[in-house]
Formats: C-alpha cells, sequence, structure tokens
C-alpha cells in the first residue's frame, strides 16, 4: 500500500507539471508516454479500490497532503480528489492542452493519425487528440439536436480545440510570439490539407464568444490571418460564400479583409480578347470574373451598408481608368455593371 501511495502522490504531482509547469518544454514522445502510463495506473487504483471504503480513505489523506504541498508551490493549482483518479488520462491532456510551454512537437505527437493497437487504447500517444476529435464529430453527426454544421464536424471540434490552445497562449504575458509560432506550427503541418485547415480557421472564427479571453482569441487569429495575405486569398477562394459571410456577419476585421481580397483579385485581372471575358493574370488564377461578381453580390445582400461604401471606390477607380463605359476597358466598369444588373 506505501508504494501504492507514493505512485499516487507522483501521479497528482505529474499532471500539475503538466499543466502549469514549463518543464513540458523538455518532454519527447517518451516522456508522454510515460505519463499516460502512469495516468492508466491511477485510472486502475480507482476501479479497484473505490468500492473500498476503508483502502479509499487512506488513499483520499494522501492526496489531501499532496494538494497542500502542491497548492503551495503552483498559483492556481486545482485539488485532485480521489475521483478525480478515474478520468487521470482526460486531466493529463487537458492540462497539456492548457499549457502555454507545451512545445510544438508534442502537439504533432497528438495531433498526427492515430496509431491502432492491440494491446490498450492510447497505448501509443500518438493521434491522442485526433482520436477524440473523431469521437466527438460522430457524436455531432449523429446528434439528431446538433445544428447542421456549415463546417464540417471535424473542422468545428478542431475550431473549439485551437481557441482554447489560443487562449492558453494568450493567457500568459509576453507569448505573442510563441502564439504566432504555434500558428504558423499547424500551418506548416497541414501542407496539402490547406482546405481544411481553412475550414477550422472559419470554425475558430464563428465559435461562439463566452468570455473576454476568447474575443481575444479570436481577434488575434485575425490579426495572424491578415499578416498572412496568400492563406486568407486562399482561405476566400476555398469557402463557400455561404460561410464567408457569415465570417464577415460576425467579425469587421474579417468583412475588411474579405473586401480588400476581392479588390486585390480584381485589380490582378486583364480582358482577354480571345475569351472575351476578365480574366487573373498571371500562373495563379485564384477566381472568375463570374466568381468575383458573385462574391461581391453575397457580401453585398448579408452586409448591405457594405454596398454604397464600396461603389463610391468602384466608381472612383472606374474614374481614373477613364471612365469608360465599354466592355473590356475598365475591369471596375465592368464590375460595377455586373453587380448592377
Amino acid at each position: 500500500m506505501e508504494a501504492v501511495l507514493k505512485n499516487l502522490a507522483s501521479t497528482a504531482e505529474l499532471l500539475t507539471v503538466a499543466a502549469h509547469s514549463d518543464a513540458v518544454e523538455q518532454w519527447d514522445k517518451q516522456t508522454l508516454t510515460r505519463a499516460f502510463q502512469w495516468a492508466r495506473y491511477c485510472e486502475h487504483v480507482f476501479n479497484r479500490f473505490h468500492n473500498n471504503p476503508a483502502t479509499r480513505r487512506i488513499m483520499e489523506k494522501q492526496l489531501q497532503l499532496t494538494n497542500q504541498s502542491l497548492r503551495a508551490a503552483f498559483p492556481g493549482y486545482t485539488e485532485i480528489s480521489f475521483s478525480d483518479l478515474s478520468r487521470c488520462q482526460h486531466l493529463l491532456l487537458v492540462g497539456l492542452l492548457n499549457n502555454p510551454d507545451l512545445p510544438c512537437s508534442i502537439l504533432k505527437i497528438l495531433f498526427d493519425s492515430p496509431v491502432t493497437t492491440k494491446q490498450s487504447e492510447y497505448q501509443d500517444v500518438t493521434g491522442l487528440c485526433s482520436h477524440i476529435i473523431q469521437c466527438k464529430s460522430a457524436c455531432k453527426v449523429l446528434s439528431p439536436l446538433t445544428g447542421v454544421s456549415t463546417v464540417g464536424a471535424d473542422a468545428e471540434v478542431q475550431g473549439v480545440m485551437l481557441m482554447e490552445r489560443l487562449g492558453a497562449l494568450l493567457s500568459q504575458s509576453g507569448k505573442a510570439s510563441q502564439t504566432e509560432h504555434f500558428l504558423d506550427s499547424v500551418l506548416q503541418g497541414c501542407e496539402g490539407e490547406t482546405e481544411h485547415f481553412c475550414q477550422v480557421i472559419a470554425a475558430a472564427l464563428l465559435t461562439t464568444k463566452t468570455s473576454a479571453a476568447q474575443t481575444a482569441s479570436q481577434d488575434f487569429l485575425l490579426d495572424w490571418l491578415q499578416n498572412k495575405h496568400s492563406e486568407l486569398q486562399h482561405l476566400c477562394s476555398a469557402l463557400h460564400t455561404t460561410l464567408l459571410t457569415d465570417l464577415a456577419k460576425k467579425h469587421l476585421k474579417f468583412r475588411d479583409a474579405y473586401c480588400g481580397v476581392l479588390k486585390k483579385w480584381t485589380s490582378d485581372m486583364e480582358y482577354s480578347i480571345s475569351d472575351g471575358e476578365w480574366v487573373q493574370t498571371g500562373t495563379n488564377q485564384t477566381v472568375s470574373f463570374k466568381r468575383l461578381t458573385e462574391h461581391f453580390l453575397a457580401l453585398f445582400e448579408a452586409y448591405p451598408a457594405q454596398r454604397e461604401d464600396v461603389e463610391k471606390e468602384l466608381n472612383a477607380l472606374k474614374i481614373s481608368d477613364g471612365d469608360f463605359d465599354v466592355r473590356g476597358l475598365s475591369v471596375w466598369g465592368d464590375l460595377l455593371s455586373a453587380l448592377n444588373k
């Protein structure tokens, strides 16, 4: 019993380090795996002894002593009760994800493709978060009470997790650069899956704001996105106009950025005599003139107040081109005509 009590105290300390200490910066896959092994050990202890009143009292007393020492060492420490032992893996994972010092290498392990093992669920920690996302997504799809998501169940769950991670990073003063690095790492890790990444970003920005911290996280994400010009343009071309207008309704900052992207696309067009249409220059033809018009009309329908200001600006640009009303001479003039048909 003495060894079991010592192991309980050590695991409580482990959970605290995972949630509150910068020691996690030194963790690697082996450390992560061993941490979850200890968490599973405590769950096993709970399952074995929770119906044994005498043993349970002894363990509760040990946890009280451990809580006292940890509370003195870690401000904001949340005490661990005997019943918490039944969900040690969950507490460990949540603590890690909310620790702003958790390195991107550990996040990558947790979010990689799940590894199937016959020995035990989560025996290999690789893809642990991905496994949870799959389960939560299935619940959302199967639940008749859940509204239809415009971004997809996977992206919706990942968007919530992204907001929680950003909140944890931004809660620490002086972590702006680390938060940017985290987002850059996520973007790099999504190479080849940029459309899904755009869905996750949209889901994160559409998450219902429940606190000032969440508002700050969404503002930070918007600022980061605006500084990633190519990613912002890709997001605007990859997402459905309905989703883009939802974002524009919710975030003034996104509405302005979205409108800026549309004007950038327009300025990049030249008239093709052979096609009898405006086309984008260069090899990266993001959007057609027809599609561009649809984007503007969707934005105006969602936010009518934007129309007057945008049309004034387009008219000024048309005048700067010579104020011609002949098709093919000014992309701004032809855009205005298309918008007012």
